[in-house]
C-alpha cells in the first residue's frame, strides 16, 4: 500500500481489501494528492490504500423522491451567466432564505459579463479557489471558520445542516467534502453543474432553482471520475420510537436500531450506520470504501440520545469499516462496532457490514422445544469448543459431522463455549470483543445459522456460553470507547476486574444494560440458540468479589450485594423468558447466592427476589465428587460424606451437573487422570463415576474429550485426542469402551423419567444406603412422576462383593439389571447381575423388603422393575 503523505504507517486496526462482495462505496478515491495538508497531532493516523477506483463505476442507485426540477426555456440564463443545463428560472420574490447564506446579489436583465464581474467581487471565503465553478454556478456563502474547521476536524454534530442540498436566498446551495477530488459535479434531470472549488476538500455552488431536485454527484480524481449519491441528502434513517427506547434503555430489539444495517432508504439501496457514544465531540466512519480516512464522512448526532448516525448509500454486505471517534480532548481513537453483526477474522479487527439471509429448517423443533419444562425434562449437555472440537472445520463442516456425533452418543444438547468475536483465541471466547457478531474464525453468521439449524434438525438442542460479566480493555474496542467511561463503570475500583485483567460493566446505567439484555434476546432469537450459560455470575454478585478491605465499597444498604447487578440478570432472565419459549437459562454460580433459579418476583429471606435463571451448575457437587474419586479407595471412606451432602441441598435450586472445560485445564488433569490406581482402574473409576452422576439428581454435562477417557487435558491448541479411537491404535478398545457407555448412558436416561422428571423435587429421590462408608458403596432410589423407580447402586471399592442386600421399594416382582458400567462391551471384568433378583421379606435399610446382589469392582449398577 502506499505510504502516507504525513510518512506515517497506517495504524494495524483495519485490515485493507482489495475486494469485497457488493458495489463499491461512495468515496472511492485515489490517494492523497501532494496538496493535501496533513493531519493534526490530534488526529489519529487513518490508513489510506494505493487502490485507485474503477473507471467502470456501477450503476447509481435509484435517486430519492425528492422535489423534481422544473423545465425551463432554453434561452433563459441564471443571473451569474448562461448555464450548462436547463435550469428554472429565478422566482420573482425572494424564496427562504438558508440558515448560512447571506444575501446574493440580485439577478438583473443585463449583460452576461456583469453578473460575472459581480461575483467575482463577492466575499472571499477562508480558503483561495483554484478553480471557478461550472457556468450557471454562483458561489455560495463560504462556511464559518468554526464551521469549516469542526467537519476537518471529526467533531462536528450536525454535518447535515451544511452539507448537501440546502434551499437558500436565490436558489439551493450544494455542497460537499470530497477530501482528494479535482472536482464535483451535480447530476439531475437537464442539468450538469461544475460546483467551485472552496479547499481542503469543500466544494460548493448557488443554482438558481426554486426547490432542491433529484440529483447525484459526479466526482473526479486524478485519473477516473465516479458518480454517487450523496450521503447528505437523506433524511435520518433512524426513527423516533427507537430513539426513545434506547433513551429510556428498553430497546428489546436494539440489534435493529444500532451498528451497520443494508437498506432501501428514500428509495435508495445502501447501509444505515449508528452509534451510541454520547461522549464523543464527533463521530465520522472510515472504511475500504472510503480508504479509512473518514474525514468526508461526519455522523450527524440524534437528540440527546448520545446516537449518531449517518446513510450511506452503494455501501453494501462485505465492506470493512470503523467508527472515528472524537473523544472529548479533541483526539480521536478508531473503534469497532460495539453493535457489528460481523467481523473480521482475529488478529484484524475491523467491523463488516451483514445481513441475515439464511432460511431455517427448523420450524418443528422452534414449535416443539418449550413443550415441556427443562427442569422436568431430560438435558445431557455436551460441552465443546468449536474450534478445537475438529481443528480447521468452518461452520459448515461441522455442520457435516457434529450433529451426527453428538446424535450417536444420546446428548439432548450441545454447549458451545463462546462463539461472540474475541482477539485473543487463548481466552477461548470468554475475553470478548464482539457482542453481536459470531466468530469469524469458521465462518460467516449465516454458516454459524447453518450450524444450529443442522443440530436442530438432528434433536440437539443448542446452548452458548455467554459472558456479560466483562470485557477486555484492547483500544479499539469497549474499553473508554468515546474518551470517557463508559460501558465501564466510571468508579476504577468498579470497573476493573482483579481476575482476569479486563474490565466490568456497568450494569447500573440503562443503555449498557440494554445492550446486554437486547444481546441475550439476539442470540435466542437470530440464531435460534435454546440456551444461555451465564459465565461468571458470582464476579458479578458481589462488589467484594476478589476484593481486600478497602478495594471495594458498600451498597446503599451497607451490604456487598452489587444491586445493579441483580437488577440486571433479574431484567435479563424476565425478558428472555418472556419472548423466547422453551430458551433456558443456566448460571455459572459458585456460591450459595439464594434463590439462584427462583423466579424474580418471589422475594428470597434475604429481601432479594430470585435472579430468574431456569437451572445453576452445582459446584458444590462437582468439587465434593471429583475430591471423592481422587481419592485411593482405602482412603474414600474418610471422605464418603463429600458423595452424599449435595443432597443436603439438592432442591435449593434447579441443578446442572457439570464436568465442565474448568475442570481438565490448567495442570487439573483430564477426568480419567484424576483417578487412582492403574490404567485398568482408571478406568473403572471413571465409568462408575459417570454412572453415579447420570443417576444422581440435576441434568448432566459433559467436556469433549471425557466421553472416551482422554489421559491428556485439553487444549484449544489441539483439541481431543482423536487418536484414541484409530482402530490401528492398541488400546483403542479401551478407549471405545468408554465412548460406548456414555452413549447407553445416555439412551437408558432418555428413556428413563425416573431419572429427570422430579429432578428438583424431594420426592424423586430416596436414600437406600448412604452411610455404607466402609463398603464405599452409595445406594438410592428414584421416582418418576408416576412412582415408577429405578435403582442406582455405585460400589467404589476394586473388589467384587457377593450377596450384597439392600433395601427395596414394596411392589415391584423382580429387578433386573438395566446398566452396568463393569460390562466387558465397556472395557470392565464383566461381573453382574444375569438373572433378575427377587425381593424377599426380608428387613433391611429400614425397608420391609430387600434383594441380594453382586457388585461389581468399581462400578455403578443399575436396576429396574422387571
Amino acid at each position: 500500500m502506499a505510504p502516507r503523505p504525513d510518512g506515517r504507517d497506517p495504524p494495524s486496526g483495519g485490515r485493507r481489501r482489495l475486494t469485497r462482495a457488493g458495489p463499491p462505496g461512495p468515496a472511492s478515491a485515489p490517494p492523497r494528492p501532494a496538496h493535501r495538508a496533513p493531519p493534526t497531532p490530534s488526529e489519529e493516523a487513518v490508513p489510506v490504500t494505493a487502490r485507485k477506483p474503477s473507471r467502470n463505476a456501477p450503476d447509481p442507485a435509484p435517486p430519492t423522491t425528492e422535489a423534481p426540477l422544473s423545465a425551463a426555456p432554453a434561452e433563459h440564463t441564471d443571473a451569474a451567466g448562461p448555464a450548462t443545463g436547463t435550469l428554472a428560472p429565478v422566482a420573482a420574490e425572494a424564496p427562504p432564505a438558508e440558515s448560512v447564506a447571506a444575501p446574493e446579489p440580485a439577478a438583473a436583465a443585463a449583460p452576461a459579463a456583469a453578473p460575472a464581474k459581480r461575483a467575482k467581487r463577492a466575499a472571499a471565503p477562508p480558503r483561495p479557489r483554484r478553480a471557478g465553478g461550472g457556468q450557471g454556478v454562483r458561489p455560495a456563502r463560504a462556511l464559518d471558520d468554526g464551521d469549516r474547521h469542526r467537519l476537518l476536524a471529526g467533531e462536528h454534530h450536525a454535518p447535515h445542516d451544511l452539507l448537501g442540498a440546502h434551499q437558500a436566498r436565490g436558489g439551493v446551495t450544494f455542497r460537499t467534502l470530497r477530501p482528494y477530488a479535482r472536482s464535483v459535479t451535480v447530476l439531475a434531470k437537464g442539468l450538469r453543474a461544475q460546483l467551485h472549488d472552496d479547499g481542503d476538500g469543500f466544494f460548493s455552488g448557488l443554482l438558481p432553482m426554486p426547490a432542491v431536485p433529484e440529483y447525484q454527484l459526479l466526482v473526479a480524481y486524478e485519473d477516473n471520475e465516479i458518480e454517487i449519491q450523496d450521503p447528505y441528502r437523506f433524511l435520518p434513517a433512524l426513527g423516533d420510537l427507537d430513539l426513545h427506547l434506547i433513551g429510556e434503555g428498553r430497546h428489546e430489539e436494539l440489534w435493529t436500531a444500532l451498528g451497520a444495517q443494508p437498506m432501501v432508504h428514500q428509495g435508495v439501496t445502501g447501509t444505515r450506520f449508528t452509534l451510541w457514544a454520547p461522549n464523543a465531540r464527533g463521530v465520522r466512519i472510515a472504511g475500504d470504501f472510503n480508504y479509512w480516512d473518514g474525514t468526508g464522512f461526519p455522523m450527524r448526532s440524534l437528540g440527546s440520545t448520545g446516537v449518531w448516525e449517518l446513510f450511506l448509500p452503494a455501501v453494501g454486505e462485505g465492506a470493512l469499516y470503523k467508527f472515528d471517534v472524537c473523544r472529548p480532548d479533541g483526539s480521536h481513537t478508531l473503534r469497532a462496532d460495539p453493535m457489528a453483526r460481523h467481523a473480521e477474522v482475529p488478529p484484524s479487527n475491523a467491523s463488516v457490514v451483514a445481513a441475515a439471509h439464511h432460511v431455517w429448517q427448523d420450524q418443528e423443533w422452534m414449535a416443539h422445544r418449550g413443550d415441556v419444562p427443562v427442569h422436568e425434562a431430560p438435558l445431557s449437555v455436551y460441552e465443546l469448543h468449536l474450534a478445537s472440537w475438529r481443528p480447521g472445520l468452518t461452520y459448515r463442516q461441522l455442520a457435516e459431522q457434529l450433529p451426527a456425533y453428538v446424535r450417536d452418543l444420546g446428548f439432548t444438547h450441545v454447549e458451545l463455549m463462546p462463539v461472540s468475536e474475541h482477539p485473543f483465541g487463548g481466552s477461548w471466547g470468554y475475553q470478548v470483543t464482539g457482542f453481536y457478531a459470531p466468530t469469524s474464525r469458521m465462518g460467516s453468521p449465516d454458516d454459524f445459522r447453518f450450524l444450529v439449524d443442522a443440530l436442530h434438525r438432528a434433536g440437539i438442542g443448542v446452548i452458548v456460553d455467554w459472558v456479560p460479566a466483562h470485557f477486555p480493555r484492547d483500544e479499539w474496542a469497549l474499553a473508554e470507547f468515546d474518551g470517557r467511561p463508559l460501558y465501564e463503570h466510571s468508579d476504577p475500583q468498579r470497573a476493573a476486574h482483579p481476575d482476569w485483567g479486563t474490565l466490568e460493566f456497568d450494569f447500573g446505567r440503562t443503555e449498557v444494560r440494554n445492550f446486554l439484555v437486547a444481546n441475550a434476546t439476539y442470540w435466542c432469537e437470530e440464531f435460534h440458540i435454546d440456551g444461555l450459560r451465564v459465565d461468571a455470575v458470582a464476579s458479578m454478585l458481589y462488589l467484594d468479589y476478589s476484593r481486600e478491605d478497602g478495594e471495594w465499597s458498600p451498597n446503599e444498604h451497607g451490604g456487598r450485594e452489587n444491586l445493579d447487578a441483580v437488577a440486571f440478570l433479574q431484567e435479563m432472565n424476565a425478558t428472555v423468558y418472556r419472548r423466547n419459549p422453551g430458551v433456558v437459562t443456566i448460571a455459572e454460580e459458585s456460591t450459595a447466592w439464594d434463590g439462584v433459579t427462583r423466579a424474580t418476583h418471589h422475594v428470597g429471606p434475604g429481601g432479594f427476589g430470585g435472579l430468574g435463571f431456569g437451572l445453576k451448575w452445582n459446584m458444590g457437587w462437582m468439587h465434593d465428587s471429583l475430591e471423592y474419586v481422587s481419592k485411593e479407595p482405602v482412603h474414600r471412606k474418610y471422605h464418603h460424606n463429600e458423595m452424599t451432602f449435595s443432597m443436603v441441598y439438592a432442591y435449593s435450586e434447579n441443578y446442572v451437573l457439570p464436568i465442565s472445560h474448568d475442570e481438565v485445564v490448567h495442570g487439573k488433569r483430564s477426568l480419567v487422570s484424576k483417578m487412582p490406581g492403574d490404567w485398568w482402574q482408571q478406568r473403572a473409576n471413571h465409568r462408575a463415576y459417570l454412572g453415579f452422576m447420570w443417576a444422581h439428581p440435576g441434568k448432566q454435562l459433559l467436556f469433549m474429550g471425557q466421553e472416551f477417557a482422554q489421559g491428556a487435558e485439553w487444549s484449544e491448541g489441539h483439541g481431543p485426542d482423536w487418536w484414541l479411537l484409530d482402530p490401528s491404535y492398541a488400546a483403542e478398545s479401551d478407549h471405545r469402551g468408554v465412548r460406548t457407555l456414555v452413549s447407553d448412558l445416555n439412551t437408558v436416561y432418555g428413556a428413563t423419567p425416573a431419572l429427570w422428571q422430579r429432578d428438583t423435587v424431594p420426592e424423586g429421590f430416596g436414600w437406600i444406603d448412604g452411610g455404607a462408608a466402609e463398603d464405599n458403596v452409595f445406594a438410592f432410589v428414584r421416582y418418576d412422576a408416576d412412582g415408577s423407580p429405578l435403582i442406582a447402586v455405585s460400589h467404589f471399592s476394586p473388589v467384587v462383593r457377593h450377596d450384597y442386600r439392600i433395601g427395596v421399594p414394596d411392589g415391584p416382582e423382580a429387578w433386573v439389571e438395566v446398566l452396568n458400567t463393569d460390562a466387558m462391551r465397556y472395557g470392565g471384568s464383566g461381573v453382574g447381575n444375569e438373572e433378575p433378583l427377587k425381593p424377599e421379606a426380608v428387613g433391611a435399610h429400614g425397608r420391609d423388603t430387600s434383594v441380594t446382589l453382586t457388585l461389581p469392582p468399581l462400578a455403578t449398577v443399575w436396576f429396574r422393575p422387571a
